[in-house]
């Protein structure tokens, strides 16, 4: 079997975290986990309980837009997603006592997560916690990764247990939260209410297949990231990044777009880059690089990446020196893209490259 047929076969029949959703989107957020290990997934990252991973059903999209709130959703299942607004109740039900669990919070790019609690009665003893994640976490692995992110790492996981009326709403950073829960026994539940909010600077966000999104710095020092949950084909539909000022503006050239060349960046004295790249987890600080590029070009650029990895993301770093933008286009990598040309594939560490 060639490398391209396993990582195929692979895609194909990924493992997921995500079982059900009660919204749709347009052909998207399908197989929206799909390089999660059977191995399972922290409950916290300095903690030793594990989510266990479970697969998603074929029918997980069936509106092909969002619909209006729901007044309540009861959550059956362990791992859960939602990409809607509304009440939602969760009990242990038939479930195991101190079974760890996880509901998977997604909106628009340009919104933020709003959660409120409307009770909570878990108890504190035999382990039953509730926390919530300012972002996703998967295997250990958190996006916004804590360096991209404007809150300290720690800060970004609020706790909860015990039977207590909680007043504060939790905001999130970016357009996906979390929350991670525990209960001690099936008489423990708690409910909360779900609400998206404008973001008028968005930076990080998790992005559906085959979907066209423009990210800017706002004039400040900021790193920023594309990512799909899916391997992808990128392209850099229009690029200013390292020539408008962010403050004085004066004329801007079109440089053209200078690629794979982060040290030619910043001969020109630029520290803003943007980087195309993949990676198997949510973590994309460390992901293996396609291309870097800086410039001015407002044509599309006669290039693309194609990223055989199971997160795929495109990364603005800014020094807030100027004013960066990059539009880029999202696609799902076909049969025929995995059997050709790929820019970057990432090896799953548990994927058996022997020949049969």
């Amino acid at each position: 079997m060639t490398l391209a047929s396993s990582l195929l076969l692979r895609w194909s029949f990924a493992v997921v975290l995500v079982v059900s959703v009660v919204s749709g989107r347009p052909d998207g957020w399908l197989k929206l986990l799909p390089f999660a290990p059977a191995k399972g997934v922290n409950f916290r990252p300095y903690s030793n309980v594990r989510l266990q991973p479970e697969t998603i059903a074929d029918d997980f999209l069936s509106s092909p837009s969002r619909s209006k709130r729901d007044p309540a959703h009861r959550v059956d299942e362990c791992i859960f997603m939602t990409l809607e607004e509304g009440e939602f109740f969760i009990k242990p039900g038939t479930r195991q006592p101190g079974e760890t669990c996880g509901i998977y919070i997604a909106a628009d790019p340009d919104q933020n997560v709003e959660i409120r609690f409307n009770y909570l009665d878990v108890p504190c003893d035999d382990g039953g916690l509730v926390v919530v994640v300012d972002g996703w976490e998967l295997k250990g692995e958190v996006f916004p990764n804590a360096a991209d992110h404007p809150k300290g790492f720690k800060s970004r996981f609020s706790d909860f247990c015990g039977r207590r009326k909680i007043k504060q709403a939790l905001l999130s950073s970016q357009n996906v939260a979390l929350i991670q829960y525990r209960m001690p026994s099936r008489a423990a539940s708690f409910s909360f209410t779900v609400r998206f909010v404008k973001n008028p600077t968005p930076c990080n966000i998790l992005l559906q297949p085959d979907e066209t999104y423009t990210l800017r710095n706002y004039d400040r020092r900021s790193n920023c990231s594309l990512s799909s949950l899916f391997p992808a084909a990128v392209n850099i539909l229009d690029i200013n990044v390292g020539v408008t000022p962010s403050r004085n503006r004066g004329l801007e050239f079109e440089t053209g777009v200078i690629h794979k060349v982060r040290p030619e960046c910043l001969k020109r004295g630029l520290d803003d880059y943007i980087q195309v790249g993949g990676s198997n987890g949510l973590n994309n600080l460390n992901m293996d690089i396609a291309d870097t590029l800086c410039g001015l070009s407002s044509k599309p650029v006669n290039h693309v990446d194609y990223i055989g990895c199971g997160t795929t993301s495109v990364r603005l770093v800014s020094s807030g020196a100027y004013d960066n933008s990059v539009t880029i286009n999202f696609r799902k990598l076909t049969e025929n893209d995995i059997n050709a040309y790929m820019s970057v594939i990432c090896i799953p560490e548990d994927l058996d490259l022997e020949e049969k």
